[in-house]
C-alpha cells in the first residue's frame, strides 16, 4: 500500500434526507430543461427523493410553464401521519402568483401504501375544477409510499 496521502477529500457522511434532497436536485437540474415532467418514470423518481422521507403527510404541486418545464417544486400543506388538509384556494392562488400553465399534484403516505384513497380522488377532482376555472392543466396526482402511484397511467385524470 501507499502511505502517501491521497488528493481526493475524505467522503463527509450527510444526513439521509440531505442525500436524497441533493439525488433530486439533479435530477431536476438535468431534465429542467426537457421532458422530464411529461415523463411519468422520471417524474416518479423525482418525487421520490423529494418526498419519501417525510415521517407525515406533506402535499406538493409541481408548477410547470407551457412547455412542461419545472417553475417550481412547492411543499404546500403539511399533514399528519395520515391525513393532510388542502384548500384549493391556496393552489389556485400560488398557480397564478408562479403564473403556471399546468401542474402536477404529489403527496406521500408516511405508511407506506401508495395506493389512492377515496379522499385523495375527491381532492384531485377539486383541485382540478378550481384551476380549470383558471386554464390551468392538472397532468397528473401521485401518491409516493413504497411504491410511487400515477393517476394519470391509471386513467384517473
Amino acid at each position: 500500500m501507499n502511505d502517501k496521502p491521497s488528493n481526493y477529500p475524505k467522503a463527509k457522511s450527510l444526513p439521509e434526507h440531505q442525500v436524497l434532497e441533493q439525488a433530486a436536485q439533479i435530477i431536476a437540474n438535468r431534465h429542467l430543461r426537457g421532458d422530464v415532467f411529461t415523463s411519468p418514470s422520471a417524474t416518479k423518481e423525482f418525487l421520490s427523493y423529494k418526498l419519501s422521507q417525510h415521517e407525515r403527510e406533506v402535499f406538493a404541486v409541481l408548477l410547470l410553464d407551457s412547455q412542461h418545464r419545472l417553475i417550481e417544486y412547492n411543499e404546500l400543506f403539511f399533514g399528519t401521519i395520515d391525513a393532510a388538509t388542502i384548500y384549493p384556494r391556496e393552489v389556485v392562488k400560488l398557480a397564478l402568483a408562479r403564473n403556471a400553465a399546468a401542474v402536477i399534484f404529489a403527496h406521500n403516505h408516511p405508511s407506506g401504501e401508495a395506493e389512492p384513497s377515496q379522499a385523495d380522488r375527491r381532492i384531485t377532482s377539486r383541485l382540478s375544477d378550481a384551476l380549470t376555472l383558471i386554464d390551468v392543466r392538472v397532468l397528473d396526482h401521485f401518491i409516493v409510499g413504497e411504491s410511487c402511484v400515477s393517476f394519470a397511467e391509471r386513467g384517473m385524470i
